[in-house]
Parts: C-alpha cells; sequence; structure tokens
C-alpha cells in the first residue's frame, strides 16, 4: 500500500504509462514523447497523478533499446524502477481476455504484474559497460548472418559458371576462392589466361600451398563442364563482383569488430579466455549473454536461467525430469556450442582442446548416457566452472587428468594451442 504503481510501455517515439494504486484501481494515463527532456516533465505529472502518502513505483517492459534512456533517468532520480519481462505482460494481457492490444493496455498490464510480482522483479540497472559489449556482440552476428546469405547466394551464382567448382576448391569463401572468381567469375574471363599464369597467380594467393598442377585440374573441369556462357554473361559477371567485394568488406568489418571487443574486454575482470576452448568473442558472448554475475546468487540459478538444468514433474507418485526448453536460449546455445567444443577434438591432426572436458564426456558416454546426455552433463558442468571464473574473477586452471586419447588423436599442449 505504500506504492503508487506505474506500468511504462515504451516505443522508439513515444512511452505510454498508466498508474495503478494497491486494489488495481487505474489512477490515470499519459503518453510523452521518448527525449530525455521531456522525462521531467513526466516525472513531474506523475507526482500529480500518484495517490497520497505513497512512493512511485515504475515497471518497464523494456530497458534495453527504446527505455533504456528513461530508466536511467529515473533511476538518477531516486525512483525505484523494476524490470518487467515482456512475455509476463503478454500472460497478463490473455488472463484479462482482452480482445484488443493498445499501449495503454500494456502499460496497464505492466503495473498490474509490478503489484502481483512486486517482490520476483529485479531491479532496472542499466550498466553501460554491459550494454556496449552487448552491442558490439550483437552487431559482429549480423555481419556473420549477412555473409552467410552472401556465401549461398555466391554458390548459386558460381555454379552455374562453373558447375565442378568444388572440385577445386574445398570452400568457397577462401581468400584464394574469392580473388580467383573476382578475377575470373566465369570461363569465358579465362579465355586469355594461361595455364602458367592462372598456376602463378594461385601460387602466390595460397603462400605456394596449391600445387602448380591445380591450374591443369581447374582448366580440365572446364572443359568436362562445356559450355555454361550465358545471355548477359557480362552482368552475370558483374553480379559475381559484386557479391565477392561485399563479401570482403564484411570479413574485414567483422575483423575490425573482435579487435574492439578484444579491447573493450578489459573493463571487465572476467578471465574467461583462460580455459581453453573460450576465446575473445566467445567470452564476450558469454558475458554480454549473463550480464552482472551478481544477479545469480548461486550455478543453480544460472543453470536455471540459461535453460540447462532439468525441470520436475511431479504427480502423485510419478516424478519425471524433462529437458528444459524455457530459459535464455542465446545462452543455453552458447553453452552447448562451447560443450561441443570443449569434448570434442579439432583439427586435422586430431587435436583434444580440453584434455579434461575430454575425459569427463567419455566417461559420461561409459556410464550409459547418450552424446545428448553427456554433452548436457558438461554443460552443466561449464556453467558452475563460468559461474566460480566470473563471481570471484579468477582464471581457469586444468585439474589433473587421467586423458588416453583414442588412436590418432592428439593431447593439446600449452604452446600448441
Amino acid at each position: 500500500m505504500q506504492y503508487t504503481y506505474v506500468g511504462i510501455d515504451s516505443h522508439k517515439d513515444s512511452h505510454a504509462a498508466v498508474f495503478l494504486d494497491c486494489f488495481y484501481d487505474k489512477l490515470g494515463e499519459t503518453v510523452f514523447d521518448n527525449l530525455p527532456n521531456r522525462f521531467g516533465e513526466f516525472l513531474e505529472q506523475a507526482q500529480t497523478l500518484k495517490q497520497d502518502g505513497t512512493n512511485l513505483l515504475f515497471g518497464l517492459e523494456d530497458i534495453s533499446t527504446y527505455g533504456r534512456a528513461l530508466a536511467i533517468f529515473l533511476t538518477d532520480h531516486n525512483q525505484q524502477v523494476k524490470h518487467v519481462n515482456a512475455a509476463l505482460v503478454a500472460h497478463e494481457r490473455k488472463n484479462q481476455s482482452v480482445a484488443e492490444k493498445t499501449d495503454f493496455i500494456d502499460a496497464e498490464c505492466a503495473a498490474r504484474v509490478l503489484l502481483s510480482k512486486l517482490n520476483n522483479l529485479p531491479d532496472a540497472i542499466a550498466c553501460d559497460k554491459y550494454w556496449v559489449l552487448r552491442t558490439l556482440v550483437v552487431r559482429r552476428r549480423s555481419i556473420i548472418k549477412q555473409n552467410t546469405a552472401l556465401k549461398n547466394h555466391l554458390h548459386m551464382l558460381i555454379t552455374s559458371h562453373y558447375p565442378s567448382y568444388h572440385k577445386f576448391f574445398a570452400r568457397i569463401d577462401t581468400n584464394t576462392a574469392l580473388t580467383f572468381f573476382k578475377e575470373y567469375p566465369s570461363p569465358s574471363a579465362l579465355k586469355d589466361t594461361s595455364e602458367e599464369e592462372l598456376a602463378s597467380l594461385l601460387h602466390k594467393l595460397s603462400n605456394g600451398q596449391i600445387p602448380v598442377e591445380k591450374s591443369k585440374q581447374i582448366y580440365k573441369h572446364i572443359l568436362e563442364d562445356g559450355n555454361t556462357e550465358t545471355a548477359y554473361q557480362d552482368m552475370r559477371n558483374m553480379s559475381v563482383r559484386s557479391t565477392i567485394r561485399q563479401l570482403e568488406f564484411n570479413v574485414q568489418e567483422t575483423l575490425r569488430i573482435e579487435v574492439n571487443i578484444a579491447a573493450f574486454l578489459e573493463h571487465f575482470d572476467y578471465q574467461l579466455t583462460s580455459m581453453k576452448g573460450i576465446d575473445t568473442v566467445s567470452a564476450a558472448q558469454l558475458i554480454a549473454c549473463i550480464g552482472d554475475i551478481t544477479k545469480f546468487d548461486t550455478p543453480a540459478k544460472l543453470a536455471r536461467y540459461s535453460g540447462i538444468a532439468p525441470v520436475t514433474y511431479a504427480s502423485g507418485k510419478t516424478k519425471l525430469q524433462y529437458s528444459n526448453e524455457r530459459g535464455n536460449r542465446e545462452l543455453n546455445s552458447l553453452f552447448y556450442r562451447l560443450a561441443v567444443r570443449v569434448s570434442m577434438t579439432a583439427g586435422r591432426h586430431n587435436r583434444v582442446v580440453n584434455p579434461f572436458f575430454y575425459e569427463y564426456y567419455h566417461r559420461k558416454l561409459s556410464e550409459g548416457k547418450t552424446k545428448r546426455q553427456a554433452l548436457k552433463s558438461v554443460q552443466r558442468r561449464l556453467v558452475n566452472i563460468i559461474w566460480n571464473m566470473m563471481t570471484y574473477n579468477v582464471p581457469y586452471i586444468n585439474p589433473p587428468t587421467h586423458c588416453v586419447p583414442k588412436k590418432g588423436v592428439e593431447i593439446a599442449t600449452e604452446n600448441s594451442g
């Protein structure tokens, strides 16, 4: 009864706010521009709409994008601000049996959730360094996604020109392959180039890795494919070159962002990269998804948040556990990929990335677990370790292992990476 509950629905241009008392009765509503110089006027208006003898308590559905500036303003002006999860707002709207969806309805639902779940809602704490790191990680992911689409498009273009290109270039996105296709987007561009000239170019591009005989193989496959030239071939060649230029730019832009990510990680005390299998990008992704580790009192809470801890279903004498399909799916995916990376071998020498987890994974398999169950065990173990590394700012040290790798598998040393 000591609060007036203010639910706020945030948008790009404006915010909608609804005021409720402790009995869910509406005290008022308002709309104000999403501009920092309008927030003061809103706060003054909020003081006039609140119930006498109460303090204002704000609930924002969004505190990371459109509502971020408002959350910071309210916090700086000594106002209590809570983060109301969007899923809870949607569930509340569904429970109210409201057919319509408006900004004021969403704001009122946010206020209702704020009132009913006050003790369970987290404070809206806007920490700039986590937010900035998150923007860098999201930007890199966006470029990687663009590159995937570009490579698929390039594959479609190149296949019609060089049907057997995969026989002389295993990957289409290597520097050698991209340079070759940019120089010779179709076989017609190779008419004035001799085998010796092509061999010299490939040898130079690959730093001597591609043998001279490769040029003969290329000409042989082109001859076997037959005539692939089409009408308006110049325009198709232009499309190939344009796609490759975009790919090359994105690759360089990705490298620049990764340099910035590595530099920005110095603002954090976490030593996640001390674990073999966690590089700079992986560490940044984990920190950006987890945020402030103090939100999680125990590793179990982080596991539940990640959707790694199992869900118990009990009824009468029946008690079953299922895989948790909820939680933060992005963080769950990060832990899954990390579990695969540290449990398996990598490279042409089948090098064990992390001997401890390699042994741990195969021990779980020997106990009768399936591969999926064994990886889930690795994920859960990783949650414990990463929680401790982030909570106590300590590096990772591999414990002693009696790992005996399979035939042909090499254990990575400190110098081998």
